[in-house]
């Protein structure tokens, strides 16, 4: 009997560290990070495809890749296990021929078109693991075949002065607000003309693909899909369209845009209204499915927050996130933070703006952050398996690195925009 051939592929790219998120990726990729209470980013690629009915996917990992096959499973959380679907990761590995460490993004895809060819699918679908957001591929798909297009990126509109960070298209009026043809495209170009950015969102033909990735690889040094395969795609005139995409997109690369994306969550119409979208994550992973249900003391006071299961409040929590296993005892104060996993709040500490790893103890009377009247203050991030002793004061927009020894805490005071490693 004929093995069936699945009409799409996808390829998440999982890979990445991102330096900019500081010690929150010290031991997971960003794909891995948590967000939102109880999910992982990935959850929102996964997701995506598995309400647009793609069920064939292969995840891209290279850095510290155990948190994420953890998370991963098999796929069961997300329907992906049966016949002719499932979910595969992929890491870097040694044999016969070229192989190595994946130097990009580009690159991994490279490494692992055997498995790409082997399923031989109609149409590629690569998309990054790592950013917020809510979409039907297949629409993307439709209009990538109506178009019989080689290449199509899917593309939000960010404000001019934000463009230089991202990948940007200009994008004519062929199809409206639909999208058009791909006039022109500059990877995080200094000044930027255009403000149609790349979602890290790409449909290839097979063909046009394997292309592209074997002439990079002869001819470049570089091995990105943004800074390599896209301009060389237009270099060799492939047919490449845009589809404009108009919903809500977070781009956590950055500790404050993490941040701010958490946030985002927040209040009676959230900017970002994740309760809509039908998100699933692995609920067996770090036992959520598990944990008690949330306690609230009778002196405690909750306000604009998400508070997840397993939780015990005494004390106040306001404008905040908190994940399974979070302890806030009485007379502390958590504001405007988010808190993974397990962490302990002592009793009269307070905290401002704090994003807080997993298994952090803060002890009581301690002082992390900037304080209620100073939201333009940087965020203070908490390195997991810390234990902050009682009574120390720690300033707005610090960082403090993984599991510090008590040597590294034997002081009062740590300020404003301090590293400690």
């Amino acid at each position: 009997m004929r093995r069936l051939k699945p009409e799409v592929m996808a390829v998440i790219l999982a890979g990445g560290r991102v330096d900019e998120l500081s010690v929150l990726t010290a031991h997971r990729p960003k794909s891995a990070v948590p967000f939102g209470g109880f999910a992982r980013v990935i959850d929102f690629a996964l997701s995506n495809l598995m309400q647009s009915g793609l069920e064939l996917v292969a995840v891209l990992s290279q850095y510290r890749s155990f948190s994420l096959i953890n998370h991963l499973g098999i796929g069961a959380s997300w329907d992906m296990v049966g016949r002719y679907r499932g979910v595969y990761v992929l890491p870097p590995y040694q044999g016969f021929g070229q192989s190595s460490w994946y130097r990009g993004s580009a690159d991994a895809v490279r490494q692992n078109l055997d498995f790409i060819q082997f399923h031989e699918p109609e149409t590629v679908l690569v998309i990054s693991g790592d950013h917020i957001y809510h979409q039907d591929y297949r629409k993307i798909i439709e209009y990538h075949r109506q178009k019989d297009a080689d290449c199509t990126m899917a593309c939000v509109e960010v404000p001019r002065d934000k463009a230089h960070r991202f990948g940007v298209a200009e994008i004519d009026d062929e199809d409206g607000e639909t999208g058009g043809r791909v006039l022109q495209y500059r990877e995080k170009p200094e000044k930027p003309e255009f403000t149609w950015a790349s979602m890290t969102v790409y449909c290839f033909k097979p063909k046009v693909l394997y292309e592209l990735l074997e002439a990079n690889a002869r001819e470049d040094e570089s091995f990105e899909f943004g800074r390599d395969i896209l301009p060389r795609a237009m270099i060799a005139h492939k047919k490449i369209y845009g589809y404009k995409f108009h919903g809500y997109w977070g781009y956590t690369r950055t500790v404050e845009e993490y941040w701010q994306t958490s946030m985002d969550l927040l209040g009676p119409s959230p900017r970002l209204p994740m309760d809509q979208w039908g998100l699933r994550t692995n609920l067996d992973h770090r036992g959520i499915r598990d944990y008690q249900p949330l306690k609230v003391g009778a002196k405690a006071v909750v306000s604009n927050s998400l508070i997840y299961n397993g939780c015990v409040v005494e004390g106040t929590v306001e404008n905040s996130i908190l994940f399974p296993g979070v302890q806030v005892k009485a007379g502390a104060v958590v504001r405007d933070s988010v808190l993974f996993f397990d962490n302990v709040v002592g009793r009269r500490a307070q905290l401002d703006k704090v994003v807080s790893d997993v298994n952090v103890t803060v002890g009581d009377e301690v002082q992390i952050g900037s304080g209620a009247s100073d939201l333009e203050a940087g965020v203070t991030v908490l390195g997991w398996n810390n234990q902050i002793p009682a009574g120390m004061l720690i300033g707005a927009g610090c960082t403090l690195y993984p599991a510090l020894g008590p040597e590294k805490m034997a002081r009062n005071r740590i300020a404003d925009g301090e590293v400690v490693r």
